[in-house]
């Protein structure tokens, strides 16, 4: 059984053929605790977006590997979905793929006195981002100093 961070990577890694399979791609897998219950989220992306029929091909490709590896100790609730219009920027890839798209950055604690900046998406070099503002200045930080970094497509 796994746990913490290794039930993600398990997890990811037997569902992640199917995904393929299917011509998706898992954009995050999240398990978490919601109250007293547990959650495995599995969001998934492709070219074009994702339906609600992606979701359920997925969820019933996975539901018995799942079941037979049996990754995860505890009950738990089974979401696949999309990761939305607004989509966290989570992993390196993401970053890299978003380089030049409008974002959305809640920072955990003020940096010039603010914590909530919205710009593109200059750079991502392994940690250090850059978002430039419409006005032509931006910002460096490292990532693990933002609460969330969204892409941001309803504003600028």
């Amino acid at each position: 059984m796994a746990k913490g961070g290794n039930t993600v990577k398990i997890v990811w890694d037997i569902v992640e053929p199917y995904a393929r399979e299917l011509g998706l791609r898992i954009w995050d897998v999240r398990f978490l605790k919601e109250g007293t219950q547990w959650y495995l989220r599995i969001f998934i992306d492709r070219d074009g977006g994702v339906s609600i029929d992606d979701c359920v091909d997925l969820t019933h490709a996975i539901n018995q590997p799942l079941d037979e590896a049996d990754p995860i100790e505890q009950a738990y609730c089974l979401e696949v979905s999309s990761p939305g219009v607004e989509r966290e920027l989570v992993r390196d890839e993401h970053f890299e793929s978003s380089i030049g798209e409008k974002v959305k950055v809640k920072m955990i604690r003020p940096l010039e006195g603010k914590r909530d900046f919205s710009g593109i998406l200059e750079s991502y070099d392994g940690g250090d981002i850059t978002v430039r503002f419409p006005e032509g200045d931006g910002i460096t930080f490292r990532k693990k100093e933002a609460a969330w970094i969204k892409l941001d497509d309803f504003s600028m």
